[in-house]
């Protein structure tokens, strides 16, 4: 049985139109319409015209966002040799090698937002997949977090780095934000997020790429956008 909205919900619904809303005034809108206590994190939803069973229509890809996400991200890197002294300077709120993997492997430890690797852990990286995997937070070649460069990937997390991928059912969910941030400032990182995956478009993706696209707070209604705009820089 599903509950009913609450009042304070649907009071904010009602402020949203049925209409495709361009992106700046969709963030005005979010703001406005926020009626919990806690600041909301500020999201996008972007249902696209790829079909992800297909290898050559999967859509992945990260960016930084102008002015972070309000929050900073616990990072884990695991590594060897001179690369643990460099994640450490760099500021990664976890460091190790064997002892990492085998600490998530036994206790199921989760208390990061990102893990990093260099290419020689891969090998035992590798095993965490079914504890990593889920939760989208297995290092990759392709979002940059398999790399020797260890101080950039960090500083990047650190500052804002956005990972996005479609999932099954041809979406992407990714964060941009919270509600506090000024208008402007919201506005770039989406807009950012938005231009990252529109760059991400696959060859093999056909007809419309972004078929439809909202925004969002945690708790609030979402505002539809008008992706018209988003189609045409893809076209």
């Amino acid at each position: 049985m599903s509950q009913k909205p609450g009042k304070k919900y649907e009071a904010a619904a009602k402020q949203v139109e049925a209409k495709p809303y361009q992106l700046a005034e969709a963030v005005s809108l979010v703001q406005k319409i926020k009626f919990s206590k806690f600041d909301e994190t500020v999201e996008v939803h972007l249902r696209l015209g790829v079909d992800p069973k297909h290898a050559d229509q999967m859509v992945r890809g990260t960016v930084v966002l102008p002015n972070g996400l309000g929050k900073s991200k616990k990072v884990l890197v695991i590594a060897s040799g001179d690369k643990l002294r460099e994640a450490e300077e760099a500021g990664a709120d976890f460091v190790g090698g064997e002892d990492m993997v085998n600490k998530i492997q036994s206790e199921n430890w989760i208390d990061y937002d990102a893990v990093i690797s260099t290419p020689d852990m891969m090998r035992s990286v590798g095993r965490l997949g079914k504890v990593l995997g889920p939760r989208g937070l297995m290092p990759n070649p392709k979002t940059g977090t398999v790399t020797t460069d260890i101080r950039n990937a960090v500083n990047e997390i650190k500052a804002g780095k956005v990972e996005f991928r479609v999932d099954k059912t041809g979406v992407i969910h990714a964060p941009v934000g919270k509600v506090s941030f000024e208008t402007g400032k919201l506005l770039d990182n989406a807009n950012s997020l938005i231009q990252a995956v529109l760059r991400a478009k696959p060859a093999a993706a056909k007809g419309k790429y972004v078929k439809s696209a909202t925004l969002c707070s945690t708790m609030s209604p979402g505002v539809p956008l008008d992706v018209t705009p988003f189609n045409a820089k893809t076209a």
